[in-house]
């Protein structure tokens, strides 16, 4: 029951586990309160608090995160979410496609469609991500390669498919560094291996779609060419669970 309200692009999955489990869902007339309960997809008698739930057109955006947001719904400590910038745009119920920290910036992809962002999300199937890094010290061939090599760094292998030197400072240098694989904070992981601090990580590019000119803080919605190009739909995907 809740993966079909999922599935919809009307809630995430937890908030459709916790609907059911208040008994705010039926389905035939009939209230349902297991979230595991099976329904057909294109099941047409589900209503959630009187209101019958039609499946909605999925939505796919693109956002300029600025820095100093983080990337989630609801922050504990009260920080400003990335959803501010979403402010007054009636968009309905999205959900960020990976995660981008509070001190990086850049390309951030929103969707209500989870098969599609469980795709781009897949390590093995999902697109490219790149980024230009802004580092403290001037880099040398030793470094580039170093990061080609790759770090052990708590039992996981951190690497960059791609590093080359953008341009140089006095004292600092932009890099621009491709990832084919996500890890939690990898690329500052990966630099601090090597004694580099990063000053500014802006994503610009996720496969073949980029940021180009669209202004910090602000969202578009993506091209269909773009929906597919990230993830086609000719491509499997394993979800994962919620």
């Amino acid at each position: 029951m809740a993966r079909i309200l999922s599935k919809r692009g009307l809630c995430s999955r937890s908030e459709a586990e916790r609907w059911v489990r208040e008994g705010r869902v039926r389905v035939g007339g009939r209230v349902i309160r297991d979230p595991e309960h099976p329904v057909a997809l294109d099941e047409a008698r589900i209503v959630v608090d009187g209101v019958t739930m039609a499946a909605t057109a999925h939505r796919y955006l693109m956002l300029n995160k600025p820095r100093g947001l983080v990337t989630t719904a609801h922050d504990e400590h009260g920080r400003d979410t990335v959803y501010r910038c979403f402010d007054g745009a009636g968009l309905g119920w999205i959900a960020p496609v990976g995660r981008l920290d509070k001190a990086s910036e850049g390309l951030l992809l929103f969707t209500s469609d989870p098969a599609w962002a469980a795709a781009i999300a897949d390590p093995e199937r999902g697109p490219s991500k790149t980024y230009h890094v802004q580092i403290d010290t001037r880099p040398d061939a030793a470094l580039l390669a170093g990061l080609h090599a790759g770090i052990e760094d708590a039992g996981q292998h951190l690497r960059a498919a791609s590093a080359r030197v953008l341009r140089e400072g006095g004292r600092n240098a932009w890099l621009e560094i491709v990832l084919d694989e996500g890890r939690n904070r990898q690329i500052r992981r990966l630099l601090g291996a090597h004694e580099v601090g990063v000053l500014r990580l802006v994503r610009v590019a996720i496969g073949r779609v980029g940021l180009g000119e669209l202004a910090k803080g602000a969202w578009r919605e993506l091209a269909p060419h773009e929906v597919e190009r990230l993830a086609p739909r000719s491509a499997p995907a394993t979800a994962k669970p919620a």
